[in-house]
């Protein structure tokens, strides 16, 4: 059994957390067989989105194991990975090496200004503490171009809860947690950071998820560079 004890909000804790699960999250989780029909759909539609803009380049901000990246990559998009964990980052690259990938934290993106169409935080948000959820928002619309789309996956809801049982059925003994967000929020930060919400949509949850998931859709005015 490997062992975690790093504080869960620290980047170091997530990132040693995702490093020792990585070979085993990549082996039980390789597509978008955990997503709901509407989950997925809503993830074609941001990339029908994306593919319409002249360079459609996406961040995968978050990546893990580049299980949505490579959905993308089918899609005809081009897209680069960034995560806090090299061992995920490994097993990303692994899956399609045509995905760019680099270690980097969601509120220090490697990236230059307006250098992407697209920008998915699929269930990355949830390992940062409420302060630095807008710094990661802010990040993400700083490299988006301008008409370039953003899409937020998350649980909804309040407080935190303890994904540690889940790594320990499969031998893993980690200490990490995930945080649930509120939508109004999310979506106000999302203004905050100059983007323009386009949808939003929450569900109940399913299976085994014990919270509502949500999804929120935002763009940047294409205008915002005019003189």
């Amino acid at each position: 059994m490997s062992d975690v004890g790093l504080p869960t909000t620290s980047p170091a804790g997530v990132r040693l957390a995702y490093d020792v699960v990585a070979a085993d999250y990549a082996r039980h989780l390789p597509d978008l067989r955990a997503e709901a029909a509407l989950d997925r759909a809503v993830i074609d539609d941001f990339a029908d989105r994306v593919a319409e803009t002249s360079t459609p380049t996406v961040l995968d901000a978050g990546c893990g194991t580049g299980r949505v990246g490579r959905v993308l990559r089918a899609r005809g998009l081009r897209v680069v990975g960034v995560d806090l964990s090299p061992g995920m980052l490994r097993e990303a690259t692994a899956g399609d090496r045509e995905i760019v990938c680099a270690a980097a934290s969601l509120t220090h993106l490697p990236l230059a200004d307006g250098s992407v169409d697209g920008v998915l935080l699929w269930y990355s948000l949830i390992h940062l503490g409420p302060d630095l959820v807008p710094v990661a928002v802010r990040e993400a619309a700083r490299v988006l171009r301008p008409g370039g789309h953003v899409l937020v996956g998350f649980q909804a809801g309040a407080g935190s809860r303890d994904v540690a049982p889940s790594y320990r059925r499969l031998g893993h003994e980690v200490t990490l947690v995930r945080h649930l967000l509120d939508v109004d929020s999310v979506a106000g930060e999302l203004a905050r950071a100059g983007l323009v919400e386009e949808a939003r949509v929450v569900r109940r949850g399913q299976g085994t998820e014990r919270d509502d998931q949500a999804m929120v859709l935002a763009r940047s005015d294409a205008d915002s560079s005019a003189p």
